[in-house]
């Protein structure tokens, strides 16, 4: 962060140097070692029961959107190139003229869960893995089938119910719920139809399903979200019957499946 750091200077003005030295260049991410670098810095790593100052949880959390398509593998722990690279020496990686952000699981969720007390910080990662969920899913081909088709929507499910596990402790106060769903609508969208462009169909779909949802059935909407995202798009893409019950269940049982560990 160079000359942006000085001495005693305000948790926000670090929080907005960190956002500004860690900014991905046009989707390359050529900044992934300074985030690592940050992650791994004294007072975050391994530390237990992490807690981060108020106002620094905005910024890291706009950090970790920035990098959605690594959060979102970081996440879902189903690529085994997160493991092995994510130790603090090991540096990037780079594919296809990306380079790729890689942080010990544990640390990675310690700092998740810590950012996530703030409701802004956690409904600005939510957004971040909706919006990358959704492209992930438009990306698939209309004749998938098998893994092909099952993969995208179990793995996003199961990064936002790691979400869901991490902010398991928050999610029970109703004014951080309020807070969270208040953001995530404040969110813009585009409501078109899902041949014009899938990706943002699914999001605002879902973002209106949302925003018709009562207080009482708020945190349970959230919860589901992986399966309902993954509902319309199996019926915006005419799945047959049989085909999409078989897929929600698996796509159910992962996202529970990642509640149940990411809060235990």
């Amino acid at each position: 962060m160079g000359a942006d750091v000085r001495p005693g200077m305000s948790c926000s003005a670090l929080g907005q140097a960190i956002v500004k030295a860690t900014a991905a260049e046009q989707g390359r991410h050529s900044q992934a070692q300074a985030v690592k670098d940050v992650f791994f810095s004294p007072g975050l790593g391994y530390t237990k029961n992490l807690r981060i100052d108020a106002a620094l949880r905005v910024p890291l959390a706009t950090v970790l959107a920035d990098f959605a398509d690594d959060t979102h593998e970081l996440l879902a722990g189903l690529d085994s190139q997160y493991v092995v690279k994510g130790d603090p020496d090991d540096g990037p990686w780079e594919t296809s003229g990306t380079y790729h952000l890689a942080v010990d699981n544990i640390v990675f969720r310690n700092v998740v869960h810590a950012v996530s007390q703030d409701p802004q910080a956690y409904a600005i990662l939510r957004l971040a893995e909706t919006r990358y969920a959704a492209q992930q899913l438009a990306a698939v081909q209309g004749d998938a089938t098998g893994g092909a088709l099952s993969l995208p929507p179990t793995k996003s499910a199961r990064a936002l119910g790691i979400l869901d596990g991490v902010a398991d402790a928050f999610a029970r106060d109703q004014a951080w719920r309020t807070a969270v769903r208040d953001r995530l609508l404040r969110e813009p969208t585009t409501q078109g139809s899902y041949q014009e462009d899938p990706a943002a169909y699914l999001t605002a779909t879902w973002l209106q399903g949302l925003r018709d949802t009562p207080e009482a059935e708020l945190a349970n909407r959230l919860r589901t979200q992986g399966v309902d995202i993954a509902r319309t798009w199996a019926q915006a893409r005419n799945t047959d019957e049989s085909t999409r019950q078989a897929l929600l269940a698996e796509v159910d049982r992962s996202a529970l499946s990642a509640y149940r560990e990411a809060k235990s």
